[in-house]
C-alpha cells in the first residue's frame, strides 16, 4: 500500500483542524462584535451577568430583561453614564431577590450607587466592594447578610451614605470606617453588632446621621461624639448602653432627632438642655433610669413634635412651658415620679392649651396630686388619646371636656375625681373607650352619654353614681363592654339596655341597688359572654328568654331575690362555664339538664331547692359545686354530707297480689342482688375501683386503671416529656374516652411542690379556655411507691407549639385561625387575672402549654408554676424558685421581682410574636441584644412587617384590593405583641385592651372573607 495514500484518520485530523480554526475565527469575530456592541465595556457586562447568576429566586421577574437582546445599559435597575456608557447605578430595591451578592460587582469601577435594599441577599458582604472607589451610596438594608463588616470598605473613599440596617451582621464596627471622611449617613440598626460604640466615629466630622438602634453594643456613649458638629440625627436606642449621657453631646446644636430609648442610662439632664439643642423635633429617652427634674428649658425646643420620656425616674414639679411647643404631636411622660405635693402642681396643663396640633397625651402613673385643671377642656381638638390614670387627681371633671371632640380614648381611672360626670361628655362623638373607674364620681349617669355613637367600651365602675340607669344608653349600638358595677344605681334594668347586638365583652351591673324583674329582653344579648347582676335586689322569676344568650359562658346573678323554678329553656345554654345562683329564693328540684353542661363552677347555695341532687357532670365533682343552705336536698355525692333520699311510700291497694307473684318478685330481687355482688367481687379482684356510676371516675382513678389506659405507660403513648413529668395519651375502659395522663417525676426536685400547686390552681379555675381536669388531685400508692398523676381531657389537635414548629400537621394556621387562638389565650388570662379570687398568675405561658381541641379552640394548661396573689394563700408569689421558661419569662423576674399579672402579659406578648413570626424567642438570630421584641419593633418602624411575618399567616383569602387591609391587620397584631412584651411592666398593654384589639382585627378579617363579623370567639372573659 502507498504510504502517502490518505487514510480515514488523517481526513478526520484535517477536519478537526479546520473546525478548530473556524471556531477561533468565530470567537474572535464574536469578541470583536461584542466589544463593538458594548463599546469596550465587556467587564461591566460580565459583572452584571455574574450578579444575575448568583440570584436563586426572582419572584417578580426583575432581571428578566437581563439578556443579550438588550444592551445592559437598558436592563432593569441599571443606569449607565451618557458619555462612557459604564454602569454608574445598580438599583434593585424591593424586588424580592434571593441569593448571594457576587464579588464581581466590585469590578463595576464607575459605580456611584449600589442599592439592594429590602431583598433576601445572604451570607457575607464581599470584600471586593472595597474596590468601588467612586461609590457614593451603598445601601444593603433589610437583607440577611451575616458575618462581619468588611474592613476594606475604606477603599470606597468617596462614600457618603452607608446603610447596613436590618441584617444579621456581627462583630465590631471596623476602625477603617473612620477613614471614610466624606461619610454623612451611617446606618447599622437592627444587627447583632457588639464591642461598644467606637469612639473613632467621632473623627468622621462630616456625619449628619448616626443610626445604630437595636444592637447589643453595650458600654457607654463615647465623649468624642461631641466632635460631630454637623450631626442632625442621632439614634442609639436599644443598645444596652449604661452610664450617663456625655455633656459634649449637648453641644451638637444642629441635632433634630435624638433617641436613646430603651437603654440603662442614668444621671440627669442639664438644666439648659433646651437652650443647647434648640433644633430638636423628636426627643426619645423612654425606658432608661434618668433622674432629676425634667429641664424647664425644653420649652426652648420650639420645633418639637415628639417628646417621649416615659418609664424613667424624673421627679419634682413639672414646670415645662409647653405653650412654646406649637408643633408638638405626641407627649408621653407617663410612669415617672413628678409628684411635688404643691398646690399648683397641675398648672402645666394650662400651657398645653397652645399646642393646637397635639394628638396624644400620656401622663399616667406620675404621682401627680392635685385638682384636675379646668383647662383640660382647652386642649387641642385634635387630641385622640388622653391618659391621666393612676394618679392622685381630685376635683371635678370640667364641663369643657366636651371641647375635646377628637378624643377616641379617655382614661381617668384610678384617681380621686368627684362631682358629676359632665353632660358635655356626650359631645365626644369619636370616643370609643371611656375608662372612669375607681374614682368618686357621684350623681346620675348623664343621659348625654347616649350620644356617644362610637363608644365600644364604657367603664364607670367603683364610683358613687346613683339614680337610674338611663334607658337612652340603648342608643350606643356599638357598645361591646359595659361595666357599671359597685355604684349606688337603683331602679329597674332598662329593657333598652338588653338589646345590644354588639355587646360581647361583658355586661356588669353588680353591686348596685337595682330592683324589679329581669326584663325578658335579656335574651337579646346573643353575643355576650359575661353577665354579672349579683348583689342587687332583683325579684321575680328568672326569665325563660335568658336562654337566648347563646354565647354566655359566665352568669352571676347571686345575692338577689329571684324566686321560682329554673326555666326548662335554660337547657340550651350549654356553653356555660360558671353559674352562680346562690343567695336567692329559688325553689323546685335541681334540673337534671345541668348534668349535661360543661360547667366548672356551679353555686346553688342558700336557696330553697329540694329533692335529689344529681351525680353526673359537674355534680360528680364535689369541689366544683356548692349547695349549702338548701335544707330540703338529699342524695348526691357522699362528700356533700346530705341525707339519703327517702323512698316514696307505695299506696296501699285494696286488691292484694297473689302469693306466687310476691314470691316471684322476691326471688328475682335475690337473683339481681347476687349478680351485682358477683360483679363487684370480680371488679375488686381485678384491682378496679368499685364505682356505683361511671361518673365517679372524676374522683377516683386507680393506678391500675391508668396503667391499662396507657398500655403500661408505653413509649407509643408518650406524647410529651419534661423535667418533672411525662405526659401520656390514654383510653379509659369505662367509657372508651381518650384522656391525657400527666405523671409526676417525684424524684425531681420541686416536682411534689409543683403537683400541690397545680392541684390548688385547678380547684380555683373554671373557664372554657382553660384545660379541663378530669380527676381530683390525689395520690395513689402502688407497691410502696408514691404515684401522683393528673388526668385531663384529651386535646385532639395537640399543642400550639406543634402547629407552629412541627411538620406533624399537613396544613398550617392561617391568619384568622391565629387571631382566634390568641383571643382564646388572652381570654383565659383575663379570667385568671381579673375574675379569680384570689388572682392567679400562670407563670409559664408558652405554645407548648396551649392545647387545641377538635374545633381548634385553645385551652391553657400546666399550672405547675402558678402563683396566687392573695396574702393568706399558702402559695403566693414570694417564691424565689423557677419563674417560667427562658424566652417567655419577663425580664423583671430575673432581677428578683415577685410574680405579677403583668408578667403573664409579657409572656403573652412574646407568644403572640412567635405565633405571627413563626420564630422561637430563643431562635439563633436572637442573641447579643437582639430579641424577638426588637426584631418586630424594628419591622414596624421600617414599615416592613411582611418580612417578619410567618408566610403561612398571610394565606388568608383576599383580593388585591384587600391586601392593604390585611397588612394593616398584621401590623396591628404585631403592635399588640410589642406593647405586651415591653420591658417595663407598667408600659405593657393590659390584657382587656389586648382582647378588644384582637376582636377588632378579627372583625376586619371576617369582613374581608365575606363572613358575618363576630365580636367574640366563643369566650372573651
Amino acid at each position: 500500500m502507498n504510504s502517502r495514500q490518505p487514510t480515514f484518520s488523517s481526513f478526520s485530523s484535517l477536519a478537526a483542524f479546520l473546525f478548530s480554526g473556524l471556531l477561533v475565527i468565530f470567537q474572535t469575530t464574536n469578541a470583536i462584535i461584542s466589544s463593538s456592541y458594548y463599546n469596550g465595556n465587556e467587564a461591566d457586562h460580565l459583572s452584571l451577568l455574574s450578579f444575575k447568576s448568583m440570584i436563586t429566586h426572582d419572584p417578580y421577574g426583575a432581571l428578566t430583561s437581563w439578556n443579550s437582546s438588550v444592551h445592559f445599559c437598558d436592563w432593569t435597575g441599571v443606569t449607565c453614564g451618557k458619555r462612557h456608557r459604564k454602569v454608574i447605578v445598580l438599583n434593585v430595591t424591593s424586588q424580592g431577590l434571593e441569593g448571594l451578592l457576587s464579588p464581581h460587582v466590585g469590578n463595576l469601577s464607575f459605580l456611584r450607587l449600589l442599592a439592594l435594599r429590602n431583598n433576601s441577599f445572604h451570607k457575607t458582604i464581599p470584600h471586593e466592594l472595597g474596590r468601588l472607589f467612586r461609590l457614593r451610596v451603598l445601601n444593603l438594608e433589610r437583607n440577611k447578610f451575616n458575618g462581619v463588616i468588611p474592613n476594606n470598605l475604606s477603599g470606597c473613599s468617596n462614600l457618603e451614605t452607608l446603610r447596613f440596617g436590618i441584617n444579621e451582621l456581627v462583630g465590631r464596627i471596623p476602625i477603617e470606617i473612620s477613614l471614610l471622611t466624606k461619610l454623612t449617613i451611617l446606618v447599622m440598626d437592627g444587627n447583632r453588632l457588639t464591642g461598644g460604640i467606637p469612639s473613632f466615629l467621632g473623627n468622621i466630622t462630616s456625619l449628619k446621621m448616626i443610626s445604630f438602634p437595636d444592637n447589643p453594643f453595650g458600654g457607654t456613649i463615647p465623649d468624642t461624639f461631641g466632635h460631630l458638629k454637623s450631626l442632625q440625627e442621632f439614634y442609639l436606642g436599644g443598645c444596652n448602653l449604661t452610664g450617663t449621657i456625655p455633656y459634649s453631646i449637648y453641644n451638637l446644636s444642629l441635632l433634630t432627632r435624638f433617641s436613646l430609648a430603651d437603654n440603662q442610662l442614668s444621671g440627669s439632664l442639664p438644666l439648659d438642655f433646651g437652650a443647647m439643642l434648640p433644633e430638636l423635633t423628636a426627643l426619645q429617652l423612654r425606658n432608661n433610669q434618668l433622674t432629676g427634674i425634667l429641664p424647664p428649658s425644653i420649652s426652648n425646643c420650639s420645633k418639637l413634635t415628639i417628646l417621649e420620656m416615659i418609664s424613667n425616674s424624673f421627679s419634682g414639679k413639672l414646670t415645662v412651658d409647653f405653650s412654646k411647643l406649637t408643633d408638638i404631636l405626641y407627649i408621653a411622660l407617663g410612669n415617672n415620679l413628678f409628684g411635688s405635693a404643691e398646690p399648683d402642681e397641675m398648672k402645666f396643663i394650662d400651657s398645653l392649651n397652645n399646642c393646637s396640633k397635639l394628638e396624644k397625651l400620656f401622663l399616667y402613673n406620675c404621682n401627680f396630686e392635685g385638682a384636675l385643671p379646668r383647662s383640660i377642656g382647652n386642649l387641642s381638638d385634635q387630641l385622640s388619646n388622653l391618659d391621666l390614670s393612676r394618679n392622685k387627681l381630685y376635683g371635678n371633671l370640667s364641663l369643657d371636656v366636651g371641647n375635646l371632640v377628637g378624643l377616641t380614648q379617655l382614661n381617668l381611672a384610678f384617681n380621686r375625681l368627684t362631682g358629676k360626670i359632665p353632660s358635655t361628655i356626650g359631645k365626644l362623638q369619636k370616643l370609643q373607650v371611656a375608662l372612669l373607674r375607681e374614682n368618686q364620681f357621684s350623681g346620675k349617669i348623664p343621659d348625654a352619654i347616649a350620644n356617644l355613637s362610637s363608644i365600644n367600651i364604657l367603664v364607670l365602675s367603683s364610683n358613687k353614681l346613683e339614680g337610674v340607669i338611663p334607658s337612652s344608653l340603648g342608643n350606643c349600638y356599638r357598645l361591646e363592654g359595659l361595666d357599671l358595677h359597685n355604684n349606688k344605681l337603683g331602679g329597674n334594668i332598662p329593657k333598652q339596655l338588653l338589646q345590644f347586638s354588639s355587646l360581647s365583652i361583658g355586661f356588669d351591673l353588680s353591686q348596685n341597688n337595682l330592683f324589679g324583674p329581669l326584663p325578658s329582653q335579656v335574651g337579646g344579648l346573643k353575643m355576650v359572654t359575661y353577665i354579672n347582676l349579683s348583689h342587687n335586689y332583683l325579684t321575680g322569676n328568672i326569665p325563660s328568654s335568658l336562654s337566648g344568650c347563646t354565647s354566655l359562658s359566665f352568669l352571676y346573678i347571686h345575692d338577689n331575690l329571684f324566686q321560682g323554678m329554673l326555666p326548662p329553656s335554660l337547657i340550651s345554654m350549654r356553653g356555660l362555664v360558671e353559674l352562680d345562683l346562690s343567695h336567692n329564693n329559688l325553689s323546685g328540684q335541681i334540673p337534671r339538664f345541668l348534668e349535661g353542661f360543661s360547667l366548672h363552677v356551679l353555686n346553688l347555695s342558700y336557696n330553697d331547692f329540694k329533692g335529689e341532687v344529681p351525680v353526673k357532670g359537674v355534680f360528680s365533682n364535689a369541689s366544683a359545686i356548692s349547695i349549702a343552705g338548701n335544707s330540703k336536698l338529699c342524695g348526691g355525692l357522699v362528700e356533700l354530707g346530705l341525707p339519703k333520699c327517702k323512698q316514696k311510700e307505695k299506696k296501699k291497694h285494696k286488691k292484694r297480689f297473689p302469693v306466687f307473684v310476691i314470691v316471684l318478685l322476691i326471688a328475682s330481687s335475690l337473683l339481681v342482688v347476687s349478680c351485682v355482688v358477683y360483679v363487684l367481687y370480680r371488679k375488686k379482684r381485678k384491682g378496679q375501683s368499685s364505682q356505683s356510676s361511671i361518673n365517679e371516675r372524676f374522683l377516683k382513678l386507680s393506678y391500675n386503671q391508668l396503667l391499662k389506659a396507657t398500655d403500661g405507660f408505653s413509649e407509643t403513648n408518650l406524647i410529651g416529656k419534661g423535667g418533672s413529668s411525662s405526659v401520656y395519651k390514654g383510653l379509659l375502659e369505662l367509657d372508651d374516652r381518650f384522656v391525657t395522663v400527666k405523671v409526676l417525676h417525684l424524684q425531681t426536685r420541686g416536682a411534689h411542690k409543683n403537683f400541690i400547686r397545680e392541684c390548688e390552681a385547678w380547684r380555683s379555675v373554671r373557664h372554657r379556655n382553660l384545660l379541663k381536669i378530669i380527676t381530683s388531685c390525689s395520690s395513689v400508692d402502688f407497691q410502696g411507691n408514691d404515684f401522683k398523676a393528673l388526668v385531663y381531657e384529651f386535646m385532639s389537635n395537640g399543642s400550639l407549639h406543634d402547629w407552629l414548629h412541627s411538620s406533624v400537621h399537613a396544613s398550617r394556621l392561617n391568619f384568622l385561625q391565629r387571631i382566634n387562638i390568641l383571643i382564646d389565650i388572652a381570654s383565659a388570662l383575663d379570667y385568671l387575672h381579673n375574675f379569680c379570687v384570689p388572682t392567679i398568675v400562670h407563670c409559664d405561658l408558652k405554645p407548648s402549654n396551649i392545647l387545641l381541641d377538635d374545633d381548634m379552640v385553645a385551652h391553657v394548661g400546666d399550672f405547675g408554676l402558678a402563683r396566687f396573689l392573695e396574702r393568706n394563700s399558702n402559695l403566693n408569689s414570694t417564691s424565689t424558685g423557677v419563674k417560667g421558661t427562658i424566652g417567655y419569662a419577663p425580664p423583671e423576674y430575673g432581677f428578683g421581682s415577685e410574680m405579677a399579672s403583668s408578667g403573664d402579659v409579657y409572656s403573652f406578648g412574646i407568644l403572640l410574636l412567635e405565633v405571627m413570626t413563626g420564630k422561637y424567642p430563643t431562635h439563633d438570630i436572637f442573641n447579643e441584644g437582639l430579641s424577638i421584641h426588637k426584631f418586630v419593633s424594628t419591622a414596624l418602624v421600617e414599615h416592613a412587617i411582611i418580612d417578619v411575618i410567618d408566610s403561612d399567616a398571610i394565606t388568608l383569602q383576599s383580593t388585591e384590593s384587600n391586601a392593604k387591609k390585611v397588612e394593616e391587620c398584621l401590623a396591628s397584631t404585631l403592635k399588640i405583641g410589642v406593647s405586651c412584651s415591653a420591658d417595663s411592666p407598667t408600659q405593657r398593654m393590659i390584657i382587656e385592651n389586648a382582647i378588644h384589639e384582637l376582636h377588632h382585627i378579627k372583625d376586619v378579617l371576617q369582613n374581608i372573607q365575606g363572613t358575618v363579623p363576630s365580636l367574640c370567639n366563643k369566650s372573651c372573659f
